[in-house]
């Protein structure tokens, strides 16, 4: 199989999961498309070069990632700030209005830990895969797992009941 033949399917498959991934780490979608997209042309320049295709989806999260890791450092430095306007409109569903809660915490914290809970937790990936993806050691991302955490359950205050997450 050629490899646009491949990565079209590839595309296919993994596009919606990986942008709400980014959107995830991002916490909006114009930015999430647009880590995606820099992903997926990170991979389609990078794929005639790998030796192993077997793992290919993996190495997709690795890059978006990477590419959210790497977007984040340069935000610092940008003199303009990225904001959704007009307001995106909301998905709702019984206990939406948590979600948006817990999505808002999480927006706030660190781009490492948010994106450390985003996949151990919502891609329920394992420590081994969560380091592999973030290029890290196990330990960091039990650290940032753990720190991240405890600053979620303190942004979102001891009156929010974590049973109500549970759906």
């Amino acid at each position: 199989m050629d490899w646009d033949t491949e990565f079209t399917g590839l595309y296919d498959r993994c596009h919606e999961q990986m942008r709400f991934t980014a959107f995830l780490m991002c916490g909006n979608w114009h930015e999430a498309e647009d880590v995606l997209q820099a992903a997926f042309l990170k991979l389609y320049l990078a794929g005639p070069k790998l030796a192993d295709h077997s793992g290919i989806e993996g190495y997709l999260q690795q890059i978006v990632v990477r590419t959210f890791l790497a977007e984040r450092r340069r935000v610092r430095w940008r003199r303009e700030k990225l904001t959704d306007a007009p307001p995106e409109s909301l998905y709702s569903m019984p206990g939406a209005e948590d979600g948006i809660v817990v999505w808002e915490a999480l927006s706030t914290m660190p781009a490492r830990q948010r994106a450390v809970l985003v996949l151990r937790y919502w891609n329920d990936l394992s420590v081994d895969d969560v380091a592999a993806a973030l290029g890290c050691s196990t330990g960091t991302v039990k650290s940032q797992s753990s720190k991240g955490l405890r600053t979620l359950r303190h942004k979102l205050g001891p009156g929010f009941d974590q049973s109500r997450l549970e759906v």
